[in-house]
Parts: structure tokens; C-alpha cells; sequence
């Protein structure tokens, strides 16, 4: 499973309007409803049940990252995008520091196994310095996808 796989670029906002983590986290969800996505009819509950999610603990992990997320009964199949945020939000992160990158990941509440798939993708990824780097200096979409799809690449 790659990245590019589930995250819908579609819904990728290079610049995020909100400015507080619960605002991101609807944004997200909403650019994911508007790309047919997710049901429109059940925007308010996912986004709901990511807040409630990140009140029980921050997904803000620090190093300018959060990767908000939640299995829902309404998710079909997993899906992700990504929130870029030049002034930075608070996510109450591990390291007190703003986020500047948001990968919100909805999952389907019946399949653990993609869910933990994608959640390690993820991870994987923004573990490596280039790619928080290039993804936190993305003003535009193809930047964004540029920074997704040479993550991708096989290593070697």
C-alpha cells in the first residue's frame, strides 16, 4: 500500500483557512465530503468523531505533523488528505510546537487491518526528515502531490 493509494488529492488543501485544530479537522473532512469521498450526510458525525478522538489524545506528534484520525461506520474505504497550514496550528503536539502538516486518515470501522496498513504508512512516512520538509514548504496541490508520489518511490 502506498500513499498515493488512499490519500485523496482531490481534497488536499495546500493552504488551510482555519487556524485552530478543530476547524482543520472540519475543513478536511468536508474538502473529503465535497470529493465524493465520504457521505456529505455524515460530515458532522466524522468530524465529531475525530474531535472527540483527539481530545482523548492529541495525534499532534510533533515535529510541525498531525495525523488526526478515527474508524467510522460511514467510511467505505480508507481515505486520506492532507492540510498545509503556513502559519501553523495548535494540536496541543508532543513537542509543544504548531502543526504546519495535517494528514487527516478515515478508516471504515469493520477493518481494522487497512486501517493499521494505512496508519504505518503514514508513519513510515513522516518519519523521514525530506518528507515533513517538502511537505511543510507545499504551497500548491502539485507540490503536495510531488512530495506524496516521490515518497512513494521504491528505495534504492
Amino acid at each position: 500500500m502506498k500513499l498515493s493509494d488512499f490519500v485523496c488529492f482531490d481534497a488536499v488543501k495546500p493552504q488551510l483557512d482555519a487556524s485552530d485544530r478543530d476547524g482543520a479537522i472540519s475543513e478536511l473532512v468536508e474538502a473529503l465530503a465535497a470529493a465524493g469521498k465520504i457521505p456529505s450526510k455524515s460530515t458532522n458525525k466524522i468530524t465529531k468523531a475525530v474531535i472527540k478522538r483527539e481530545n482523548e489524545a492529541s495525534t499532534g506528534i510533533g515535529k510541525g505533523v498531525a495525523v488526526p484520525h478515527v474508524k467510522h461506520a460511514a467510511i467505505k474505504q480508507v481515505v486520506a488528505t492532507v492540510g498545509c497550514s503556513s502559519k501553523g496550528i495548535d494540536f496541543n503536539s508532543l513537542d509543544k510546537q504548531p502543526v504546519y502538516s495535517v494528514i487527516l486518515l478515515l478508516s471504515p470501522a469493520d477493518n481494522t487491518d487497512v486501517h493499521l496498513r494505512a496508519m504505518e504508512n503514514v508513519f513510515r512516512n513522516i518519519q523521514k526528515d525530506d518528507f515533513r520538509s517538502f511537505l511543510r514548504q507545499a504551497r500548491t496541490l502539485k507540490q503536495i502531490q510531488e512530495t506524496i508520489f516521490d515518497t512513494d518511490e521504491p528505495e534504492g
